[in-house]
């Protein structure tokens, strides 16, 4: 079985404080990650999103999923950025004693004019196949025509699901689920339109579109994906069905 799980940006940083990792969140998810490996030695992709690392410098530099930059300065520092995050999970992974390998979107991805995306995945089949974790993140991609635009983990989380033989797929934030317009977690999302309404953009600074462009995203979806707080990650990795289930292609 293979899992692709991806951790919220928001969830292990500090979104509102630049650069600066959430060392609880942080730990007790790769605690979780570290003990599901082990318990059942399933193959897992896992992806994280730039919290207050690569949206800080995104945003400060105006470069989105949409608007792109042809200033070299700017795709090394959004770059670099995700790299230092990427860094400190892959480190913490390794002392748990999970064999994890940075893999970097920027040198792989690429968008064409009408940003359809193109994400080899050859190279995250073979690292499963030897037994590594690969360890992806959000990061500036090359546009035709636009320079560099954002590639957000969401999207690949996408690519990883459409390529290769993913059977689960969990996206784990700081919130519990997808919230309805009371609040409440929202069981099941079949189409976009279900939840239009009560659905927003982040509360801190993000380039990628929020629960909105996620749930957008995830419906693309070969499988079902699950959409749940950080209290739901052990359930998730237990084969349970915490949070929103967003049904996809299912």
């Amino acid at each position: 079985m293979t899992t692709v799980l991806k951790l919220g940006g928001s969830l292990i940083t500090e979104k509102d404080s630049r650069e600066t990792v959430d060392e609880d969140a942080l730990g007790a998810a790769l605690d979780a990650v570290a003990e599901a490996r082990e318990a059942t030695g399933e193959d897992l992709i896992l992806v994280h999103g730039g919290g207050s690392f690569g949206h800080y410098h995104a945003a400060e530099r105006g470069v989105t999923a949409t608007e792109g930059t042809r200033d070299a300065r700017d795709v090394v520092a959004i770059h670099d950025a995700m790299g230092r995050l990427n860094a400190t999970v892959v480190d913490g992974l390794h002392d748990r004693d999970v064999s994890a390998v940075p893999v970097r979107p920027l040198s792989l991805a690429s968008k064409d004019a009408d940003a359809v995306l193109d994400f080899p995945t050859l190279g995250v089949e073979r690292l499963l196949e030897e037994g590594f974790c690969p360890v992806l993140h959000g990061d500036g991609v090359v546009q035709t025509g636009a320079g560099v635009t954002i590639l957000s983990g969401d999207e690949i989380v996408v690519a990883l699901a459409r390529s290769l033989p993913v059977d689960r797929v969990g996206l784990c934030s700081t919130v519990p689920g997808v919230l309805d317009s009371e609040g409440a977690v929202v069981d099941r999302i079949d189409q976009y339109e279900d939840v239009a309404a009560a659905l927003g953009g982040s509360d801190a600074t993000d380039v990628t579109g929020g629960m909105a462009g996620k749930v957008r995203t995830l419906l693309e979806l070969p499988v079902p994906a699950h959409v749940f707080g950080p209290d739901g990650l052990r359930a998730f990795f237990d084969g349970d069905a915490p949070g929103t289930l967003v049904a996809g292609g299912e």
